[in-house]
């Protein structure tokens, strides 16, 4: 699927345009897949409103980090952010990655109930790919897990770090029973969360994400998000 600008002195060259970055696109989906069943669509309107309705019953909506011209930033701030907030399916954000496949998928953890689709999306991955998967848990001091939670102004460290261990390994546990033959390794850092799951990209075929965390309503801070999306070394998959 393709967009291009409804103006008219732009709508013919925006075609043409259009209908070579779709062959191209087909042909190489083809290389790496001939039998796969293949539609193309060109569709008139902006880039971030024609994907989110073209992904309105589909499983997976997949967009490129980078736009023509080189324009990644401006790509990544007004389309694909938007994408990962409205699209009503995961959507999966690819970069330029040229490491070779290393038959892991990483997912970060966060310990929160809400966080279930993503687990469930890449234990899913993981034992279709029959790729491990590394469930990835940073942290930087206690945080709240409930409304109201009191946080100690002083702490021991090695006690936290227990704690965050247990979280961690709880919240995979039940997917673990579900997902027997997927090989399940551990990372709880006590680091920059942001560093942590860029760092674990380098060494996955998939990042696995969500919007939803543990502070307070569940919410990831968007400033993690953008950043791992921005510099993450392998395509990211992004769970609401």
């Amino acid at each position: 699927m393709h967009a291009v600008p409804d103006l008219p002195l732009l709508r013919g060259r925006s075609a043409q345009t259009a209908r070579a970055v779709l062959a191209e696109a087909a042909l190489r989906a083809r290389a790496g897949q001939p039998h796969l069943k293949l539609d193309t669509e060109i569709v008139t309107g902006s880039p971030d409103r024609v994907l989110v309705s073209g992904a309105a019953g589909a499983q997976l909506l997949v967009a490129g980090r980078r736009g023509q011209g080189g324009l990644t930033g401006l790509l990544l701030g007004t389309v694909v952010l938007h994408l990962v907030h409205a699209a009503p399916c995961p959507v999966v954000v690819i970069g330029e990655h040229h490491h070779p496949r290393t038959a892991e998928i990483a997912v970060g953890v966060t310990g929160h109930p809400g966080q279930q689709p993503v687990l469930e999306f890449a234990f899913t991955e993981a034992d279709l790919r029959a790729s491990a998967l590394r469930a990835v848990h940073a942290w930087t001091h206690p945080v709240s897990r409930a409304p109201g939670d009191m946080l100690p102004l002083v702490y021991d460290v090695e006690a936290v770090a227990d704690e965050e261990r247990r979280v961690l390994a709880e919240a995979v546990a039940g997917w673990r029973e579900k997902f027997p033959d997927v090989a399940v390794r551990l990372l709880c850092a006590h680091a920059n969360t942001t560093d942590t799951l860029i760092d674990a990209s380098d060494r996955a075929d998939l990042l696995v994400l969500g919007l939803r965390g543990r502070r307070l309503t569940g919410a990831i801070p968007g400033s993690v998000t953008h950043a791992v999306l921005h510099h993450a070394r392998c395509p990211v998959a992004v769970i609401r």
